[in-house]
């Protein structure tokens, strides 16, 4: 991924108004990302740790999408600690329930698209292994560096067009 400015990551939500996109905070470290270890820039806000945001270059253009963390499933309750980008599976919370708002009508009338993701969305450095899990459940795999950047990238697409990126 090519590096991004504050106002191009603005500019790139496509699931929330302007105004929203206008105080979302944007990481103060944009300059210092490993960019060419990135498939997406992700994060999740300090300031409100149910929040956290993604975006990804889709057909040419970038595509942000607002994420909110579930507050229906307590932590210890989820259904699974393997994120469904990068199949990467963590101990404890590693993993989290983030929900997209649809774009349009349908997101205007409150329909969400929700899947498990790293807690962090730090799914590109799991993969690549510049990060660790804290635990030993990863599991062996037989694919290339290439294939599972493939693989995230068409899962990534898949939830992108849930939400209606396309």
């Amino acid at each position: 991924m090519e590096p991004l400015t504050e106002p191009a990551v603005r500019a790139s939500f496509v699931n929330c108004s302007k105004g929203e996109a206008r105080r979302i905070s944007v990481p103060r470290d944009l300059a210092a990302r490993p960019w060419p270890d990135l498939d997406f820039l992700g994060w999740r806000d300090p300031g409100a740790p149910d929040r956290g945001y993604l975006i990804a270059e889709r057909g040419g253009r970038l595509v942000g999408v607002a994420l909110r963390a579930s507050q229906g499933i307590h932590r210890s309750a989820a259904k699974t600690t393997v994120c469904s980008l990068c199949l990467t599976p963590h101990p404890g919370t590693g993993v989290a329930l983030l929900a997209a708002p649809r774009t349009g009508a349908a997101g205007r009338q409150g329909n969400t698209v929700g899947t498990y993701l790293c807690a962090d969305l730090a799914c590109s450095l799991y993969i690549r292994g510049r990060k660790q899990t804290g635990g030993e459940l990863r599991h062996a795999e037989t694919l290339t560096l290439e294939e599972k950047i493939e693989r995230l990238q068409a899962n990534l697409g898949r939830f992108l067009a849930k939400i209606g990126t396309a």
